[in-house]
Parts: structure tokens; sequence; C-alpha cells
């Protein structure tokens, strides 16, 4: 299947070299030191062209090996230990913007290594085990350049300004990512399905895991830094690898998913790609397990990951990932570092199936409801709603003055709604939370109604009104009909109405039934049935406002 081309945008790595030990970095020192401290050369790669300089980098306070020999045996004989920075950049005739680029922060390694910090205190700086024995940290930060031409970019740039041809050959095994995203660009006017309250995005962060276990957050920013509005500025859902689970079978990265505008956007002209948002992708580092690295040998599975990422997110809003023809498509076409194509080199989007997702938690919910539950289990399910923190059940039970062992039995009627797990309980997701939370306010809402009701009755039989005019103020009650007695006419509120159908005289079939009923009881209590068939009748179908007159109705 042919399928959308994404853009690499921002990619951050640490290449670590052990080949030449430090060799590497005392060449560095030399070729700057010839060069009076900078060097700089033109290459061409791909047929582009590059330039590179090589300079000193800001002293990082790292101190020389104790005695002036390292632990591999490598004698250190400066006083000071320089760092440099080697960056590379696409000639400035073959990019205007200035923005595909990147820098190389190479640096000695070796074991028991030090630094000095702005403090004054020393530190002992982490060193993997393939540069225990000398070698090299070469961290790579750069943006808008796919990320398998960064070594090569590197590698060539290195040679050029006189480094060993042998150097930097192969990345040890410990080399690693830290940063990387994906992205397409996609026309301002077509992106809302993405960052909608029902697109992918919001759901993605709503659905997927337990409420109170992992790690998901959703930005909802609709302002830019100026104060100006601007739809789907700033939304992104982060999710740490459990969560995404769910969505993505088999992808192991934390990420986070994104829809974005530059801060300058909305003054900008439409013809102006920077004034269309970003759809993208970026690994998130910091929510990787204590154990897990992504290393660089996981270059092509993390890609693929991304990709897979941004095209369902982009496939679930509508949108086709596999067009044919580009000319009709909402892609941005000038983007500077992108032009849509497709190829077959990219994954198959994954169907997300969030609607799926949704109504299977919705169905357990209903079912747990419409079936009945227990006194017990709804103080349980109010307790986790209203209640932030970790909840366990012997919390619910002391609460609500109940046995723990009877709290227990009620929670494990209820495993499609809750989970339990180290002492703790926590509803399955935060969808089915928010459900189980209307569910309960309605509830509340149910037994006050009832309250007054009964005691709107009782008052009306105190008074010595008839037993059909109590009926009459319970059905009111019961059903939310609201009757307000103008000095014109009656006006009557029989409430909201969803998914009903209009019949051939203009008023839904349930809300004639509802005030058919209304004037039946109407007339029970002994009230005037000519002031009832003058009422102004309002109600609200299908979220539209109307307003009949009884007479008309009741015909």
């Amino acid at each position: 299947m042919r399928t959308l081309d994404l853009a690499a945008h921002e990619f951050d790595a640490n290449l670590h070299f052990a080949e030449n030990g430090l060799n590497p970095w005392f060449g560095a020192d030399a070729l700057v030191k010839d060069a009076d401290g900078s060097r700089s050369a033109e290459f061409t790669h791909a047929g582009e062209q590059w330039v590179a300089r090589l300079s000193y980098r800001d002293e990082g306070g790292l101190l020389p090996p104790t005695g002036g020999v390292t632990d591999g045996g490598t004698h250190v004989e400066h006083d000071t230990i320089r760092e440099f920075s080697l960056k590379v950049a696409r000639h400035p005739d073959e990019d205007p913007v200035g923005k595909q680029d990147f820098t190389a922060h190479i640096s000695p390694r070796w074991a028991g290594l030090h630094a000095e910090n702005g403090d004054g205190d020393v530190v002992e700086i982490p060193v993997p085990p393939t540069l225990q024995n000398d070698g090299l940290n070469v961290r790579i930060q750069g943006s808008n350049i796919e990320f398998t031409r960064y070594l090569d970019l590197f590698q060539t740039a290195a040679r050029v300004l006189g480094f060993s041809a042998g150097y930097f050959e192969t990345p040890a095994a410990t080399s690693n990512i830290t940063d990387a995203e994906k992205y397409a660009r996609v026309h301002r006017d077509s992106s809302g399905p993405v960052h909608g309250r029902d697109g992918p995005i919001a759901s993605m962060a709503h659905l997927l895991e337990n409420d109170r276990t992992g790690y998901r957050k959703l930005v909802q920013n609709d302002t830019d830094e100026k104060g100006e509005n601007l739809a789907g500025y700033y939304h992104t859902a982060t999710l740490d690898a459990e969560r995404l689970g769910e969505a993505f079978p088999g992808h192991r990265y934390p990420k986070e998913v994104k829809h974005y505008y530059a801060r300058e956007a909305a003054r900008l002209d439409p013809d102006n790609p920077l004034a269309h948002p970003k759809v993208g992708a970026s690994l998130q580092h910091s929510l990787l397990e204590r154990e897990q690295t992504v290393y660089y040998d996981d270059l092509v599975d993390l890609e693929r990951e991304l990709d897979q990422t941004v095209l369902s997110v982009l496939s679930d809003a509508g949108f086709d990932v596999s067009p044919g023809n580009m000319g009709g498509s909402p892609y941005v076409k000038n983007d500077a570092y992108w032009a849509p194509s497709t190829s077959e080199r990219g994954p198959d989007p994954i169907q997300l199936d969030l609607t799926r997702i949704r109504q299977e938690q919705e169905s357990v919910v209903v079912r747990h409801l419409t079936d009945g539950l227990s006194p017990i289990q709804w103080e349980s399910l109010d307790m986790l709603v209203t209640d932030g923190g970790e909840v366990s059940p012997q919390d619910i039970a002391e609460a609500n003055d109940r046995h723990v062992g009877s709290v227990r039995r009620a929670l494990r009627a209820m495993e499609e709604l809750v989970s339990r797990k180290y002492g703790e309980v926590g509803l399955r997701s935060d969808y089915v939370a928010e459900m189980v939370h209307d569910a309960v306010q309605d509830a509340r809402e149910a037994t006050r109604t009832a309250v007054e009701t009964s005691a709107k009755a009782i008052e009306a039989a105190e008074r010595g009104a008839s037993d059909a005019m109590a009926e009459w103020v319970a059905w009111c009650n019961r059903h939310g009909v609201d009757i307000r007695n103008r000095a014109d006419a009656l006006e009557i509120d029989l409430g909201e109405f969803d998914g009903v159908t209009w019949s051939y005289n203009g008023l839904p079939s349930t809300v004639s039934h509802r005030l058919k009923t209304a004037f039946e009881k109407w007339e029970a209590a002994g009230q005037d049935p000519e002031r009832f068939r003058q009422a102004v009748v309002k109600f609200r179908a299908n979220g539209v406002d109307a307003t009949r007159r009884a007479w008309k109705a009741l015909r």
C-alpha cells in the first residue's frame, strides 16, 4: 500500500565511539588549534550542498583524569578538557529558511570522568560501559533532516574538515535516541477533525487504560502567545507505552501526539506554509521505563512507530493517507522541508477504532447500570468518581460504614468497570469515569427529585388537596414538567426530548403523548380544562426549541 511520506522534524541522539579511544578528540583539538579557533569546509551530499564548521565549545567543566592517565591507559596532558562543536548546515543558497541543520557536540569519555559545575561542586559524569576504556560521546541535535542521514552527514563533514577517515566508523551498541518527531503539514481549514472534541487526540487521552495508572496528559490550548484565538493552536496527548498499547498494538515507545501551529501563525497570510498546522508524533524519552533505552539500532522501529501513529491519527480524522492525486489534497505543498508524496516504504496506518473502544466501554457501563447496582456498589462508584487520590477497598468501607469484605465482593462483581491492583481501586478508563460520574449524578438527582416529589405530595395532602392533585404534582416533578401561571395564559414546559421523529402534524409522538397525559391528570385534579387548552406549550426536541398552543397539539 502506498502511504503518505512524512517529514522528519526534531532529532536528538547520543552516538558513542570507542574504536579509536580518545584519538578523535585529540584530532579535533589539533584541527581547531591549527585553524586559530575554528575550521570550515563545504561538501556535497546526495546532490545537495552543505557547510561544516568545527570549533571549541563553551567549557563544560570537565576535569583531567587523576594523575594525567585514564583508567584505559590514555595519557591526557591537557590542563583544560575542551569539548567541540561540529555544526553542519544546508548551504544558504539551498536553504533560505536556515532551519535544516544539526550540531554534533563532541565530548571525551573515560571511566571516573568528573566535572566541576557552576556552584564549584565536583560531580561524576555517568559513562556507558562501551566507553569505560576511553571514547567519545557525540550528541547530535538537529531538525528537518531524515533521521538515517545524520550519521552519514556527520562522517562526511568530519572527513572534509580533516579528521582521519577511520574515525567515527561504527557507533557503539549503547548509542541512543532521546528525541525524534515526524509530521505532516495540513491546511488549517481541514485540520479541525484532528483536534476537535471528538477527534483522535482527545479520544486517545480519554479512552485508554486505567484512569489511575500510567501516564496521560491532554493539552487543549486555543490561544497563542499574543493572546489571539486560533482553534487547535496547541493540542497534544502525551501517553506512556502502556496506554498507547490499546490503540497501537505492538508499539513500544511513549509518544506525544500533537496538532500545533507556529507562534506567528495567526498573523500570517494563508499562502505562507507556517500559517497552517503540523500534525505530528514525537518520542517522549522522559516516560520510558527506568530500565528502557531507545538504542540507535532501534531507529528503524522507532521511525515506523512515529510514521504509523501520525498516519493513523490523520486517517481517523478522515484524511486520505494514500492519495493518488496531491492536487486536491488537504496537505500543504509549499512547506520548506516537505513536499507531500506517497511511497511503498511507509507502514500501513492502524485503524484506531476509538469508536469501537468507546462503544465497548459504554456498553459495559450501560449493562451494569441497567442490571441494577447494589447500594454498596453505588457507594463505591460514587467515591471513585469524586476522590482524586488513591482509593482502597478499606477506604470505601470506612467512608460508608461497611464491612471491607462486602466492599470487595461488590467490586469483584464490577470488574469490567473497575480495576483492582495492589490494594488500590480505579475505574477502567477516564471515559468510563466520565460515564459513571454522569450516572452517579443522575442517581443523586433522581433521589433528590423523588424526595421533593414526596414532600410536595404530602404538602398537598396536608392542605386538603385531593389524591388526584397530589398525583398531578408528583407526575410533573417526576417528568420535569414545569407549569407557570401567567396573567394571560398558562405556560407548560414539557422539557427535552432526544432522538424523536417529527409526525405529520408537526409534533413528535413522544411530545404529544406527554402533553395528553398532562391534560388528563390536570382534568382529574379538578383544574380548568379550557385554561390548559389555551396554554403555551414549550419543549426542546433534538436540540431545537419549539412552541405550540396546547389546543392545536391536543386535536
